[in-house]
Formats: structure tokens, sequence, C-alpha cells
């Protein structure tokens, strides 16, 4: 038998053939014992027939019966074990692309101006991304002064949404974001290009804003020239609100507004789009397809897919065909039960 041939899919599944003949001679076996009751001790042989309803007729439908049962009980097996044969050859792909979504955690991120606030609409937005389910690799970090891989590259998405409920501003011990230290971060997860194989790296940033570098738009050209693109989702309004527990040096609150020309500049700047966030998922579908746009089908080379025809319902057939004459109108189950 050639691979390219008749095979099994499961062949563990045919050693449950062998109940066959054990079941078989089983009731050959024990057929004297269970037709000589305690009967037979108070009447006659040549009136038990009469007596119990078995006659040579009915001993030979028995047989047939059971014969029935074992077709029906190995064609089952059969198909269980899933034969096949015949395939076509198709070319494996996968979107090389990946993604490293920065969360900012910061203090300004608990104000109300969108609801719930804006950290939870961050949430919902990335929320939003795992029920798009775009079939990249992406990755998580949280960043306010200080920047932490949240979760690595990874296809799993449900790890991200497991982890989403324990970010929170609280996390945070000192005022401030630093998105430079999270940019340099989100660069070391990218996989690196191997010989022709090429890898299209972007960065989704979620923030209000609220951060002032000077030396940030170097880092943004810097990744652009390396081939990582910088993708920026606003979160807040223009009117802005006060940072909960934060004063400024003359006791006044702290207003945190966003400020979407910077936010667009600095995604112009890393050669990605800017959308602001909103309660549907439009802005997060939009983000998605200027990545998968900008992805390749990358073919995994040397390992092209086998994709069998499978044929185990050519064996189901008869089982449904054996279980309407076993407990059709005419069988024995059907008397039984009238």
């Amino acid at each position: 038998m050639t691979e390219s041939g008749f095979h099994f899919a499961q062949p563990m599944w045919l050693w449950l053939l062998l109940a066959l003949p054990l079941v078989v001679g089983w009731l050959r076996l024990s057929r004297p014992r269970r037709q000589r009751g305690r009967e037979y001790l108070y009447a006659d042989a040549e009136l038990m027939p009469h007596l119990t309803g078995e006659t040579r007729t009915a001993k030979g439908r028995d047989w047939k019966v059971v014969a029935g049962w074992s077709l029906a009980w190995a064609l089952s097996v059969t198909a269980m074990a899933g034969p096949r044969w015949d395939y076509h050859r198709i070319a494996a792909f996968q979107p090389a692309a990946e993604l490293v979504i920065l969360l900012d955690i910061s203090a300004s991120m608990k104000i109300r101006d969108v609801r719930p606030s804006r950290l939870a609409r961050a949430k919902q937005e990335i929320q939003d991304l795992i029920r798009l389910d775009p079939g990249i690799r992406v990755g998580l970090i949280a960043f306010a002064t200080v920047a932490h891989v949240i979760a690595p590259l990874t296809e799993d998405l449900e790890t991200l949404r497991h982890v989403l409920p324990s970010l929170s501003t609280d996390l945070v011990h000192l005022p401030g974001s630093r998105l430079g230290n999270a940019l340099d971060k989100a660069a070391l997860l990218f996989t690196p290009a191997e010989g022709k194989k090429r890898i299209s790296h972007h960065i989704l940033l979620i923030t209000d804003g609220d951060f002032d570098e000077p030396d940030l738009d170097e880092k943004v050209r810097r990744l652009r020239q390396e081939g990582i693109r910088l993708h920026v989702l606003g979160v807040g309004t223009e009117g802005g609100g006060p940072v909960p527990y934060i004063t400024a040096a003359d006791g006044r609150a702290v207003i945190s507004r966003l400020r979407p020309d910077e936010l667009r500049r600095l995604a112009k700047l890393g050669g990605g789009r800017f959308e602001l966030a909103d309660y549907q998922d439009r802005d997060v579908r939009a983000i998605l397809d200027a990545v998968l746009a900008d992805a390749d089908k990358q073919r995994v080379k040397g390992r092209p897919t086998r994709i069998w025809n499978e044929r185990f319902y050519l064996f189901l057939f008869p089982v449904v065909l054996l279980a309407l004459w076993l407990f059709g109108p005419r069988s024995r189950y059907a008397r039984g039960a009238s």
C-alpha cells in the first residue's frame, strides 16, 4: 500500500473489528444455555417451541439479525478509521505580518471624557481587534514611564483577551509617559527577516497623546527605515478632562487633552494610519486593512500541503440501510414493541 493510494487516517480504530468474532462466539456458545431455562424442568421438549415462541424459522432469523449487526459494526468501524485515497496539493500560505500593540496606561488614561474611560475604551478597541481575528501574530506592551511586555508575539489572540482585565493605571507608580522606551521594546519583539522571506512589521499605538519627548520623531524615523510602520489610535476628546489625583505646582488640576493633529503627524511620519477611537470597529478595521495590505502572502517553501479526499461517507450509506432493515416495521424490535 503506497502513501498515495488507499489507506486509513486513523487505523487504530480497526482493532475494534476483533470484537466481532468474540461476540459471535459468545452468542454461539451461550445459545444452548439461553434456550434451556428452568421452564424445561416443567414442560416437554416438544412443547417448548410453542411455549417460548421460538421455532426453526425464528432461529434462522436471529442469525440474520446477528449478521446484520455484525456488518453494520464492521462498516461503522471502517468509517471511523478514515478511509481515503486520491489527493491534491495546495501551496500553504500565511500572512507575513506582525503587529505589536502599545497600550498607554498612564494616569491620564483614567479620564472619563469618553465613556466609560479612556483606558476602558482602549481595551474595547483591542477586543475588537481580537474579534476581527486578522490571522497575524500580535503582541502587547503596556507603557507609562516604563514599558512592560504583557504578551510576546503570538497567534493565540485569546491570550491577549485574558490579560486585558488585569491592565490598569494603578500599576503605574511614577507619573508621566515615555513612548520612546515602549517603541524600543516593540522593535525587539519582531521576528528578523530570513533570506528572501519578508515579514511586514507594524506597531499600533493606542494613546491619548499626553507625552512630550524631544527625540520621539527621530526614533519613529529610524523605525520606519528599519521597515517598521507606526499606526496610531487616538483615545479621548480635544476638550479633555482633569487627571485624577494629580495637581500642578500651583494646586490647580492638570488637564489632559487629546491632540489629534500631533498624533496624525506621528502616524504619517511612521508610514502608518491614524484613527480616532469610536464605539464601532470601523477604526480598528481600517488599521488592520492597512496592515494586511502591506503584508505579502508568504508561501511556505518546500512544504506544500496534501489534501486527501476522505471517503468515510461511502461506508455510512449501507449502515443507514442496515439500520432501516434492523429497526423497520417488520423487524423483531417493532414486533416486540407492538
